[in-house]
């Protein structure tokens, strides 16, 4: 999730009467210490859940001293004085909140929650106070009206142009009863956040469906390892990724992929207590208002405005054509899947659903190429694609990644020491691979310290973890990885590179823009199935022999395979995003009839498909950092696939000297805005043209016809 400068936690003046003193609060709490463990990683051996309220506290009570302090000097505000230590204040509660933050996801308890919706709001409020305080604000201010007339470098120019952006984002410009007002929206909208996420784990984690082995004796053994309990006769298959997707794919019992697929299409949506529609109703009400007493008219406006593509309208102009192409292109799938369904089922009621999709997709991928998972899955053990990132990074990078032995929070969780090119400590890298009640869905990478320099100049390297739901090891068997979660894991690997390259002397500009942020974990995926790596890396897990060319060559000829259907479900989830932040003001929304509306009447996509989140569980944008932001990941996209052509022109996909370029690239942060640093990189604008070629979508341009020259 995005760090905004101004927006990690929370500090009222109240807190501190809840302390006896700090030295107790220090002396007691292993968060408030300094990390006596192997490179600085958090103590996870020593740390509880009661620990991080107080920690959070005593942090932000310490954060407003830092800025009394920057108040309390008399001089002239300038960058020394004012801008320089604002940037260095609350590092602490960043750090802290860094870990109850990646906690809450990956290791989450009742007692976290009930924690998570106490301290939220504290949070939120604590940040408003200091960017709305207007005695700060005018000294920033000072500094931001005179940054060309003095000796500021250009560095410090795009720190103090981002310390002043930020503040008036965050609402320092408003009066009086404004901002009070806009306080208590970011309090309520941080209490909703919490709750939206609770409810969609909770509804994950309720639904459970039971088979004997009768009942999918047709399933691959993998699979049907995965999903037994004990040595019973007793299979069970949850709305985890790496247990619905497997029995929607290779389950023959149409009635039960409809009813898990169904389940999993309804959470949050259930008029239960853990329905997420009225909260839902609420956020888009609170947003539309914030956005309002910012001066924008819609919370989408708001949103893009300090991201690449800079408004809405741009969004949309990328989306809309791509999703034209792509839901033609899924009509073409449709067509060709629902010859083989019409086989199967021939009633005159029968209809292809999208509970279909996955089982009828892998028939053809059989089909067409001769191929299908169980044939792949076997030479991508989970370790050895670990490895294969490594083998990636070394390769372009010149890292090295050790096994460390370092606290951990969990016990399948992991750690590597990274080594730079000249044997240099460069951070540490965790991995935890696998589902849990506990955990949340998907997968995502960020930070339990962030990289940074202290006051005298020396790196603080960064402590990065990658957490994803792969499937389990089952007896003998290793974790067997799916093409998809293989390009996952790269991808994840990608943000952790991010990190651990970054390179900014301040703190104020590590973040880059939200639709720059996938480019560098997008980026990995087209060199994962790359035959030169693969040899490296995909060696089946019996024999250790290496991927053979026929099975490579046939992995490559699907490569646009489904490309339709992935599009279109994906667009589908970034179009309602951007639709409903577009509202510029509130009704109550009918939240199914508002989705059904934009896809299905507006757009015309079709019915066999649903779009990749529906509302009620789409968390990205209602617990995470990407409301009116779904997008990103196709703004990126672009990027992507035009960097990797920087690779492709060389005639070497590993070319180092291109790779060190794009490592500058990554570990120069918001030190410029992200497409003059992509430009610096590319040496022109990126192209769609990559994007839509590896997606299948590609239409070559009319030739015309050149006309002829008149001689009279």
């Amino acid at each position: 999730m995005k760090r905004i400068l101004f927006v990690l936690t929370l500090i009222m003046t109240t807190l501190n009467t809840t302390f006896c003193s700090k030295q107790v609060q220090k002396e007691d709490n292993p968060l408030l210490n300094e990390f006596a463990t192997p490179y600085g990683v958090p103590p996870f051996d020593q740390i509880e859940a009661e620990h991080y309220g107080p920690a959070l506290k005593y942090a932000m009570s310490l954060h407003n001293e830092e800025i009394a302090a920057i108040l309390a000097n008399k001089e002239e505000p300038t960058f020394a004085n004012t801008i320089l230590e604002l940037d260095r204040s609350g590092m602490l509660l960043a750090n802290i909140s860094d870990i109850f933050g990646m906690m809450c996801a990956a290791m989450n308890s009742d007692e976290m929650q009930k924690l998570q919706e106490e301290v939220m709001p504290l949070m939120a409020a604590h940040y408003d106070a200091i960017s709305m305080n207007e005695e700060l604000f005018n000294r920033i201010k000072t500094v931001y009206d005179k940054r060309n007339s003095t000796d500021l470098n250009a560095e410090q120019i795009r720190l103090v142009e981002k310390i002043y952006d930020g503040a008036v984002r965050q609402g320092a410009l408003l009066k009086g009863e404004q901002k009070e007002r806009l306080q208590k929206i970011n309090e309520e909208l941080s209490l909703l956040t919490v709750k939206f996420d609770n409810n969609l784990l909770a509804e994950t984690n309720d639904f459970k469906l039971e088979l004997s082995g009768k009942e999918c004796k047709e399933l691959p053994k993998a699979v049907r390892d995965a999903a037994q309990e004990g040595n019973d006769d007793n299979f069970v298959f949850t709305l985890h990724k790496p247990s619905l997707i497997p029995f929607l794919t290779y389950s023959q019992n149409r009635e039960l992929r409809e009813k898990i697929y169904k389940a999993y299409l309804n959470r949050g949506n259930n008029e239960n207590k853990h329905d997420n529609k009225a909260i839902i109703n609420d956020m888009i009400r609170l947003r539309i208002e914030k956005a309002n007493l910012l001066g924008y008219k819609s919370y989408a406006d708001y949103v893009t405005s300090e991201q690449m593509a800079g408004s809405p309208k741009a969004v949309y102009e990328l989306l809309e054509g791509i999703f034209t192409q792509a839901n033609e292109k899924a009509k073409e799938e449709l067509a060709e899947m629902n010859t083989m369904f019409k086989r199967d089922h021939s009633g005159e009621n029968d209809k292809f659903a999208s509970w279909d999709w996955w089982y009828y997709a892998e028939k053809v991928r059989k089909q067409k190429y001769n191929l299908n998972e169980e044939m792949t899955s076997p030479y991508f053990a989970l370790d050895n694609v670990r490895q294969g990132a490594f083998n990636l990074a070394n390769r372009l990078y010149g890292l090295t990644f050790r096994p460390i032995v370092v606290p951990q929070y969990h016990n399948e969780a992991s750690a590597y020491e990274v080594l730079d090119t000249d044997g240099s400590h460069l951070g540490v890298l965790y991995f935890d691979f696998h589902p849990r009640a506990s955990k949340s869905q998907g997968a995502w990478c960020g930070y339990f310290r962030r990289p940074s320099y202290d006051s005298n100049g020396k790196r603080i390297a960064p402590v990065v973890s990658i957490v994803c739901n792969f499937t389990r090891p089952s007896g003998n068997t290793p974790a067997l990885l799916s093409i998809d979660e293989v390009t996952t894991l790269f991808h994840e690997f990608g943000h952790a590179l991010h990190f651990l390259f970054s390179d900014v002397p301040y703190n104020g500009l590590l973040d880059v823009e939200g639709d720059f942020v996938e480019l560098p974990s997008q980026i990995l995926e087209n060199w994962a199935l790359e035959e030169e790596l693969l040899k490296t890396y995909a060696l089946h897990y019996r024999n250790n022999t290496i991927i053979n060319k026929s099975l490579i060559e046939k992995i490559h000829r699907s490569a646009q395979f489904n490309q339709g259907f992935m599009t279109t479900e994906l667009l589908a989830a970034a179009l309602v995003d951007l639709d409903i932040h577009s509202l510029t003001e509130y009704k109550e929304l009918d939240v199914d009839a508002f989705e059904y509306n934009a896809l299905y009447e507006k757009r015309g996509m079709i019915s066999e498909i649903e779009p990749r989140y529906r509302l009620p569980y789409f968390a990205h944008i209602f617990a995470g950092g990407y409301s009116s932001g779904y997008y990103f990941y196709t703004w990126a996209e672009v990027l992507d696939k035009d960097a990797f052509a920087a690779f492709v022109e060389t005639g070497d996909v590993f070319h180092r000297r291109t790779a060190q370029a794009f490592r500058k690239l990554l570990s120069s942060g918001g030190k410029k805005d992200g497409m003059s640093l992509y430009r610096e990189f590319r040496g022109a604008e990126p192209s769609r043209e990559a994007l839509l070629k590896a997606r299948g979508l590609w239409v070559e341009p009319e030739q015309t016809e050149e006309p002829t020259q008149d001689n009279e």
